[in-house]
Formats: C-alpha cells, structure tokens, sequence
C-alpha cells in the first residue's frame, strides 16, 4: 500500500520538473516528509524506472526503508529523470497523475 498521498508525489513531480528554479525548495519538501513518504517516494521511482513491479511495491517500500543511507531528498533529485520516473511509478499502481494533477490545482 502506497505510503504517501498522490497529491504530494505530484506536487513532486511538478517542482522536479521545475528544479533550476525550485530545487531547493523541493529539497525542502521531500526533507520534511516522514520516513514512510520518502520509503514510497524511492519505492515509486524505482517502479517507473522498472527496477520492480507494480505488483512488488510493498517489497519496493521494505527495501528502500531497510536501504536507506543516503538523506533521500539527495538521493532522488541528484537522479537523472526522477520525475518521469515518479510518474511512470504512479502509472504503474493505477494512478493517473494528470487526474491528481487537476484535482490539485483545481482546489
């Protein structure tokens, strides 16, 4: 079961894809999030970029939990296509991210 609200992965995303401008405010964000949040954040990239199934996001999250040595806010934004990853994760489970996406700007 996902850990963290899709509305929070696409707030994500929207800054990675805004990150010369917004990075350290999305360091910010990803820092302050739990260590469940940031356990499905990693677990979801890792998803998008076929590391694991969308079947295996309970296995995904135990690994990233149990894995864990670098702060995670480094570890995704330093990652080359984190966004689309992010999204393609979010696609993967069944969530679409453009459907989230209007619903968050639509409050």
């Amino acid at each position: 079961m996902l850990e963290i609200s899709p509305r929070k992965v696409v707030q994500v995303i929207f800054q990675a894809r805004e990150k010369q401008v917004a990075e350290a405010e999305l360091r910010a964000f990803i820092g302050a999030m739990n260590e469940d949040e940031k356990a499905s954040l990693v677990a979801l990239t890792w998803i998008g970029r076929e590391t694991y199934e969308a079947g295996e996001l309970a296995e995904a999250i135990a690994t990233a939990k149990a894995e864990a040595s670098t702060p995670t806010e480094n570890y995704l934004v330093n990652m080359p296509l984190f966004a689309d990853y992010l999204e393609a994760g979010l696609e993967a489970i069944g969530i679409s991210p453009a459907d989230v996406e209007e619903d968050f700007f639509d409050r």
